[in-house]
């Protein structure tokens, strides 16, 4: 049976606030100088987020079927099992939870963000700053963007896009092939874990070059929460870089849904 449009609304919203909470909250750990985990490494972060996602997958699971990811959604909506009306309102949700997780990273944090943003040996000292250096901090990636979303280490589109199209599919095929419930429309309680191994297996093997996004609303809705929240010195929203984190892991998605299709249905 299909999820009510209430179920998908509640479950989304939920489960994905839960996995951007612990995701970025893991990522936030390492990054402050006065957090018990600083420094603790990729190998960590790999993990928090594999956690992440079990945590949010499992409780959602049961009520919408455990998307919290537009590239699922999608992919899918390609093999049949979710309804293409159905669609906008999973991305929506997911959209608003990844948003509302990531306030709560903020608060979880907050003195370590008003601390971090205030350290001279973080943002410098700007009243001594050339414009053009100050312009560049504000419009590309602030000292704490990669607590709330994505960048990469080598900027190049074509090579950013594909490492987020493949990652993507990694995960979104995994989900097809191994990781649904009986309805075919969601994650099965032996899926959860799969998928979450996998989460952790992408982040240590093709995380490396963009920080792994493999998640439009994951990217997104923190993106905007740190476009919003009133943080000193926080620099820019690197929008310029945001389309990769949105397209690539659609693409990924539509793929591995159309594969599917082609070699496993």
């Amino acid at each position: 049976m299909n999820p009510s449009n209430w179920d998908i609304f509640t479950g989304e919203v939920v489960g994905t606030a839960l996995l951007i909470l612990l995701g970025g909250g893991v990522v936030a750990a390492i990054t402050f100088k006065k957090s018990k985990a600083y420094q603790a490494g990729w190998v960590a972060i790999s993990l928090g987020w594999g956690f992440a996602v079990m945590t949010g997958a499992y409780v959602a699971a049961g009520v919408s079927g455990a998307h919290l990811n537009p590239a699922v959604t999608l992919g899918l909506a390609i093999k049949g099992d979710t309804d293409w009306g159905d669609v906008p309102l999973y991305i929506a949700s997911e959209t608003l939870g990844a948003m509302i997780g990531a306030a709560l990273v903020w608060l979880a944090y907050y003195g370590q963000f008003r601390d971090h943003l205030t350290d001279p040996e973080v943002v410098g000292d700007r009243r001594d700053g050339e414009p053009k250096a100050i312009e560049a901090m504000e419009k590309g990636a602030g000292p704490v963007l990669g607590i709330f979303s994505t960048g990469p280490e080598i900027r190049n589109p074509v090579q950013n896009v594909m490492t987020e199209i493949i990652g993507t599919f990694v995960l979104v095929i995994a989900i097809l092939t191994q990781g649904l419930n009986q309805e075919g429309n969601g994650l099965g309680p032996l899926g959860v874990l799969i998928v979450a191994l996998v989460v952790a297996s992408i982040g240590l093997s093709l995380g490396g070059p963009t920080g792994y996004a493999i998640n439009p609303a994951r990217d997104l809705g923190p993106r905007i929460v740190h476009a919003l929240l009133p943080l000193p010195n926080k620099g820019g929203s690197d929008w310029s870089y945001a389309w990769v984190p949105i397209v690539g892991p659609l693409i990924g998605g539509a793929l591995a849904g159309g594969l599917y299709e082609l070699a496993f249905a």
